[in-house]
């Protein structure tokens, strides 16, 4: 027997919406079919939150809530900190913060993609939070701002957003949920491997490994000069 469900009418309304809105968007659903999920009436849902736009709304503001409790602790410890890359990124948090299977990194992309005044604000919420994180690691050495420190910022920001956009095709292809602890460690152990010696590091490794791709051994190469045409 599974633990009771204490969340209020209102709390479960408003979770089924964001699940809901999340894999199909807003605009599918309707008032009667978020109802049905919550297991109450469509009566209870407009006498809760006045109509589907009171409801997407929000969803919205606990998305942005969720969002920023999980963000606090990074910007409020930043300061203080002697080693930067304790900081998490925002895939590791959104792992550690919410539990498996939540709808909300779902929703957060929906919210960037679909825009919105909500959306835009949280976005440029995240790349403060981008923005705050490097300019730590330049003040102690462990970045380089490069010539535009705002662009690396955005990089940085956006290469977690993808993480969570792509997260099912990710375990599809890898095996493996980008998001769980052994997913985390992969992803997490290239992504530094590309930050510290870029995709041009190590380039003779590579060159074997596209000879031997070939079916090549090194130094065995065809004449091609001698095949006609």
């Amino acid at each position: 027997m599974g633990l009771p469900d204490d969340r209020t009418a209102r709390a479960r309304i408003r979770d089924e919406a964001l699940r809901l809105f999340a894999a199909k968007g807003a605009a599918a659903i309707t008032i009667r079919e978020v109802a049905t999920a919550a297991g109450v009436s469509p009566a209870l849902v407009i006498q809760h939150f006045g109509s589907k736009d009171g409801l997407r709304e929000a969803a919205d503001e606990h998305v942005i809530a969720v969002f920023e409790a999980m963000l606090a602790p990074v910007t409020e410890r930043a300061a203080p900190m002697s080693r930067p890359d304790e900081l998490p990124t925002l895939a590791e948090m959104v792992a550690q913060f919410l539990p498996p299977g939540s709808s909300v990194p779902a929703y957060l992309i929906r919210m960037l993609v679909d825009g919105g005044a909500a959306g835009s604000a949280l976005f440029r919420r995240l790349y403060a939070v981008a923005t705050e994180a490097l300019d730590l690691m330049i003040c102690v050495g462990t970045a380089d701002g490069g010539a535009d420190p705002a662009v690396r910022a955005a990089f940085l920001l956006l290469n977690d957003l993808a993480v969570l956009t792509f997260r099912n095709h990710l375990a599809d292809v890898l095996g493996e949920d980008p998001l769980s602890v052994g997913g985390l460690q992969r992803w997490g152990a290239e992504v530094l491997a590309v930050y510290g010696a870029g995709l041009g590091g190590n380039k003779q490794p590579r060159e074997e490994s596209r000879t031997h791709a070939r079916g090549e051994v090194p130094g065995l190469q065809p004449d091609v000069s001698r095949i006609g045409p």
